[in-house]
């Protein structure tokens, strides 16, 4: 897949990211490279986490067979509750993991704070890595060095119900007008129905609409980041997300404080004729009331033909500063994200494979792949690779920002700068 323009630029903004990098991050704290002992691993604990922990098991027993006198402790940790553990493990080496999974969001803030492994020169070495596509890639990479390896990617496009566009004679949108037009003569037709269900508190909802008009999350130089988001084109985006917003779609009343679970959730319990959900979102949906009534295209862009710029997310496995384990460590870490892991996994659990060759294998054994394997196409995006993106999101400040919109508290001018003001504040405390 070839670099898109967006992407280059993403990946020219993290290179000059060199200010947040530990100067002795390509050694382990430790100054131990023990070839024997116990690892410890820390996993993200997911809903029905039986498949994922088949898969991990049998990595995990040819990885004790392959390195005899190793045993591996794997210990699966709630999403909700990692900041804390992660905190404490940076804090006391002695509590913690040898290899880590992590959101990829939370990468420049791990490396900040001294607690990933430089792995550049493994992965370099690594004959996998020359197909995880770059997105995946740039997710592990801060200031030019690698500190892990893409585990899953997560991208989001549009469902729709089949069997509502049919009775109303409606086509899958082709722009973004034409989703916003669409969604309402759904909801004009069908009362009970929001058109497309969108949520207040729903950011990587929210954001394709911001990066389609043309908009920006925040723009880098020499290392640090100035917010974007109320610039011209940005508030464009707003303005056009939180449009939706209103009576004859999705009430703000009801909508403004959903978020993307909620949204997904909406949908698949039969309520909404269309929602911007991920791959990870399809065997929620196939559980609920519309399973067999429903399709998925990617979210169309401003141009008719064109992808509107998602989100790209997911995991990562990375190897802490602080192992005794380092080379034992970086090898466990390269079998949990291998391709052949990364195949079980999708098997398993639905996770969009991060390597190409193993993405498109994925599309073509299973076709509701294909519009998320367009969308990554497409060209996606990903946040400032700051150590402030961190507070910025779990402060709200761009969920805020569209709720103080949707319930006419501010308009979308002062909506916008307010949230600036705080993503700047943000920016500058974390130097």
């Amino acid at each position: 897949m070839k670099l898109p323009v967006r992407l280059a630029a993403l990946a020219a903004a993290l290179l000059v990211c060199a200010a947040c990098v530990p100067q002795s991050s390509g050694t382990t704290s430790s100054d131990r490279d023990d070839r024997t002992g116990t690892l410890r691993v820390w996993l993200f604990q997911e809903v029905g986490n039986a498949p994922k922990e088949k898969v991990v098991d049998s990595v995990v027993t040819a990885f004790e067979k392959a390195h005899q006198g190793t045993e591996v402790d794997v210990e699966y940790i709630p999403v909700e509750t990692r900041a804390q553990r992660v905190k404490a493990a940076f804090n006391d080496p002695g509590s913690a993991p040898d290899v880590m999974e992590f959101g990829n969001t939370d990468t420049a803030g791990y490396v900040r704070d001294g607690g990933l492994l430089d792995v550049s020169e493994e992965f370099g070495a690594w004959n996998e890595a020359e197909d995880v596509d770059p997105t995946a890639r740039q997710s592990v990479t801060v200031g030019g060095k690698v500190y892990g390896a893409p585990l899953y990617v997560g991208v989001r496009a549009l469902y729709y119900r089949t069997d509502v566009f049919e009775e109303l004679g409606l086509r899958a949108p082709r722009t973004m007008a034409e989703l916003a037009s669409t969604a309402r003569r759904i909801r004009a037709a069908e009362p009970g129905l929001y058109g497309l269900v969108v949520g207040g508190a729903y950011t990587y909802g929210a954001m394709p609409f911001v990066w389609a008009h043309g908009g920006e999350l925040a723009t880098g130089e020499g290392g640090s980041y100035t917010s974007a988001i109320d610039s011209p084109a940005a508030r464009k985006g707003i303005e056009a997300y939180t449009s939706l917003f209103s009576d004859d779609n999705c009430p703000a009343a009801k909508c403004a404080g959903m978020g993307g679970n909620d949204t997904v959730t909406a949908f698949a319990a039969g309520k909404a004729g269309m929602a911007i959900g991920g791959d990870f979102s399809h065997a929620a949906v196939e559980a609920g009331k519309v399973k067999g009534k429903y399709a998925v295209v990617p979210l169309p862009g401003v141009k008719p033909g064109s992808v509107a710029p998602a989100f790209a997310g997911g995991n990562n496995i990375g190897v802490l500063r602080s192992t005794s384990h380092r080379t034992l460590a970086v090898d466990l870490m390269k079998r949990l994200a291998s391709k052949s892991t990364q195949g079980r996994l999708f098997d398993a659990m639905g996770f969009l494979p991060t390597f190409t060759d193993v993405r498109q294998q994925a599309a073509a054994k299973e076709p509701f792949v294909k519009p998320f394997v367009r969308t990554l196409a497409a060209g996606t995006r990903f946040v400032p690779a700051s150590p402030a993106w961190s507070r910025i999101d779990s402060s709200q400040v761009l969920p805020t920002m569209f709720q103080e919109v949707v319930s006419g508290r501010k308009s979308v001018a002062a909506a916008a700068e307010d949230a600036a003001a705080k993503m700047n504040d943000a920016f500058g405390s974390a130097g």
